[in-house]
């Protein structure tokens, strides 16, 4: 409820007093039916006196009554003041309250639309993942050439399932294989496969020999090159397992690769051909495995390889007189080099005696036989 001004509060109380004074003295005089006043012109000094009574009486009362209004006033006005505080209290309060409430509103709506866009990225990650395996799948050379970009460029975009990525490029390599040497004719014949063939069919499966062979050495090619990169590139492939087990590589670049951390497994591959170069590569502090690896022909070569504080295992290889395998000016420091048990061909160009003179190169049961007769 609003207060009036304080003139006019003022103004109303002392109308009100006189208002009550003289219904007072109306009713005194009516209480003493009204007698007369004498009129004889005589004012004495008790009668002047009492006339000054009433005056200050009145004036006393209506002064009395102008105080209290006024204490009533200020003690209206500090309610008011009180209630206008707890009211802005209130206020502040509710401001708080929804401050903290639109604040976690937004963080909500934050949330929400970050699971939307993590949801979003995982799908469209695994619409790009289902895309490449098809790619990788197709009956065409040329799809699946970009079936490889398409699952190379994936590992690099998604870091947790970048181990899947790889493992299936390495699946893809071990995967049945016909180099196309091996289609019909030798290298070493001298003859020309074009003119060596004589069907149409044959000529056919030899082209498709060779654009298969361009798309796994593609494949190699990236691997490499991601294991080139330092660590610190978000898209190196360091510390990741490579499991190559009974793949055929009929050439390929690994020259400075840097194996280290992870597990690399050439067991049971067929080295068949091409130049396949470990050139400068690093082992380091992860395990490569080359156990009962067929070096049939080609050349095989890790020259100036540095191997530290990681393991090489060659237990059980077999390195044909028609293969190359040169481990000339490797670094050792550190690392283990296992070549217990190897097969050596008479005549194969793998050289045991100065491998055995290096430190950290483990040979046991050196046996040379000719592999047609394992």
């Amino acid at each position: 409820m609003s207060l009036w001004g304080i003139r006019r509060a003022i103004c109303l109380a002392i109308l009100a007093a006189l208002l009550v004074v003289v219904g007072l003295m109306g009713g005194a005089l009516w209480y003493a039916g009204f007698p007369a006043i004498s009129r004889d012109g005589t004012v004495t000094a008790r009668t002047l006196f009492d006339l000054l009574k009433l005056v200050f009486a009145v004036v006393a009362g209506t002064g009395g009554v102008a105080a209290l209004l006024v204490a009533y006033r200020r003690q209206r006005v500090a309610e008011h003041t009180n209630k206008l505080a707890e009211f802005a209290h209130e206020l502040a309060h509710s401001a708080d309250v929804r401050a903290e409430l639109t604040k976690a509103l937004a963080q909500a709506a934050d949330e929400r639309a970050q699971v939307d866009s993590d949801r979003n990225g995982v799908r469209l990650l695994n619409e790009r993942f289902a895309n490449a395996s098809e790619q990788l799948g197709s009956d065409k050379a040329a799809i699946r050439l970009a079936g490889v970009y398409a699952m190379a460029g994936l590992a690099d975009d998604w870091q947790e399932g970048r181990q899947i990525c790889i493992d299936v490029l390495c699946a893809y390599l071990r995967m049945p294989y016909t180099p196309p040497e091996f289609e019909g004719w030798k290298p070493n014949t001298g003859l020309d496969p074009h003119n060596f063939v004589s069907s149409e069919d044959f000529k056919r499966d030899v082209l498709a020999s060779r654009q298969e062979r361009e798309v796994r050495h593609t494949v190699v090619r990236l691997i490499g090159a991601h294991l080139r990169l330092p660590d610190e590139f978000s898209t190196s492939w360091r510390g990741h397992d490579f499991d190559f087990t009974g793949a055929v590589f009929d050439g390929g670049d690994l020259s400075m690769s840097t194996f280290a951390g992870g597990r690399a497994s050439f067991t049971r591959a067929r080295f068949a051909g091409g130049e396949v170069s470990f050139d400068r590569a690093s082992f380091a502090g992860g395990e490569v495995s080359f156990e009962v690896a067929e070096f049939i022909a080609g050349s095989v070569s890790f020259t100036s390889a540095k191997f530290e504080d990681g393991r090489v295992i060659f237990d059980g290889a077999i390195f044909d007189r028609r293969a190359e395998v040169s481990l000339n000016e490797g670094e050792f420091a550190g690392g283990v080099v296992s070549l217990r048990w190897p097969m050596v061909e008479e005549g194969a160009r793998f050289n045991l005696a100065w491998l055995s003179r290096m430190p950290g190169v483990l040979i046991e049961s050196v046996e040379r036989q000719p592999v047609a007769e394992r």
